[in-house]
């Protein structure tokens, strides 16, 4: 499968906002947003006024960028959620929201969506007491989400209670047993503010 290799700076100055990509360096002043925040390129700092197909390309790229997927991914999520009750938009959000490289990355497991996917590619989780290493396992209201008890002496797991995140409220994790569980199915409300997603320009795009 394609797989993105280039800088992920670059895919945040490209976008116009910070997709946080690198974890804790995203928050800091070594963040590419902070010291150019234009588009890569010769042209970067050129104004560009988008047409509506362009501002709807720009937010499909963008929401496919901060979640790590690939075009054919992001594609299917679009499919599923035009064949679920509700709002397409709102039903793919919450599809996105419930991969499980995103609930390890949302529980503060792993501090960016790349390192949660590699978290769990390697083995190192189990839902139910089962080991899943497929990122995009979607998981269900009242699953369990542990890191494998042989894996809990691991470096990168021994300081995640010294971690301050901000939990969604469909989600809780104990930093102490190094367990979480899905307490509900994440709604619109619950999905990453900083991104500023505009559901309708993907949805307008692939239902052309």
């Amino acid at each position: 499968m394609a797989k993105y290799t280039g800088a992920d700076c670059k895919l945040c100055r490209r976008e116009g906002c910070k997709l946080f990509l690198k974890g804790e360096r995203c928050l800091t002043k070594k963040c590419a947003m902070e010291r150019r925040p234009m588009a890569p390129g010769v042209h970067g700092a050129a104004k560009k006024k988008l047409t509506e197909y362009g501002r709807q390309l720009r937010e499909k790229q963008k929401v496919k960028r901060a979640y790590g997927l690939q075009e054919k991914q992001f594609y299917k999520y679009y499919e599923m959620a035009e064949n679920m009750n509700g709002i397409t938009g709102e039903n793919m959000l919450s599809l996105l929201e419930r991969r499980l490289d995103n609930v390890v990355y949302r529980m503060g497991i792993g501090a960016s969506r790349a390192e949660s996917r590699q978290i769990v590619n390697h083995g190192h989780i189990t839902v139910n007491g089962k080991t899943v290493n497929i990122p995009s396992y979607l998981v269900k209201v009242d699953d369990v989400i542990a890191i494998k008890e042989n894996k809990k002496e691991l470096p990168m797991f021994k300081n995640l209670k010294d971690v301050k995140v901000i939990m969604p409220k469909w989600l809780e994790f104990n930093a102490e047993k190094l367990s979480g569980k899905i307490n509900a199915l994440p709604q619109r409300d619950d999905v990453d503010s900083n991104l500023n997603i505009q559901e309708h320009l993907i949805i307008e795009l692939y239902s052309k």
